[in-house]
């Protein structure tokens, strides 16, 4: 039952932060470069609540949004699930505490994200290869997402733990000899 509610404010965060890519967004961007949170959640979801969550919630995520805005469907799925599978590993290796470490996972998976995003666009609808205004236009949503990645860095860490408790039960049995 926590489980069923932990996915139902998972959805919940999916479709505020759908409302203020779409709405809140376009108003508010720097030069037509909006932030992409969705790699933030689909991280934070990674590293708090496991693999299969992370890859999971990232896949349907993705879907969702390939069908909602984008022309084509699986682009978006692969990558963000993608996402999510990387937030795992980096939660073995690497401490979720601290604000800095936070901040280059969001960094790293926005560059990666959006690399495999337009490489495999490219490849698939033969995009002609603009990478000066691809990188112009990456760096603005790379600074964009670690602006909000510090803003909102406590809600991350209390939402983040909340998921952790539910996903990550740790089942310890003591023997008594």
């Amino acid at each position: 039952m926590k489980k069923a509610i932990s996915i139902l404010l998972m959805f919940i965060a999916f479709l505020i932060i759908y409302f203020l890519q779409v709405n809140f967004f376009t108003w508010f961007n720097i030069a037509g470069v909006m932030p992409n949170l969705f790699v933030v959640l689909i991280l934070v979801i990674g590293l708090f609540a496991g693999k299969y969550a992370g890859i999971s919630t990232g896949v349907v995520a993705g879907l969702f949004l390939d069908i909602f805005i984008s022309k084509k469907i699986g682009v978006t799925a692969i990558t963000l699930g993608l996402v999510g599978f990387i937030g795992a590993l980096l939660d073995k290796n690497f401490s979720k505490d601290s604000r800095i470490t936070l901040v280059l996972m969001v960094t790293i998976l926005t560059v990666l994200y959006e690399i495999l995003n337009y490489a495999i666009n490219a490849i698939i609808f033969s995009y002609s290869l603009e990478l000066v205004d691809f990188f112009i236009k990456l760096a603005i949503e790379t600074l964009f997402n670690i602006l909000i990645t510090i803003i909102i860095y406590p809600l991350i860490q209390k939402c983040g733990y909340a998921l952790e408790e539910k996903f990550k039960e740790t089942k310890i049995l003591t023997r008594y000899f």
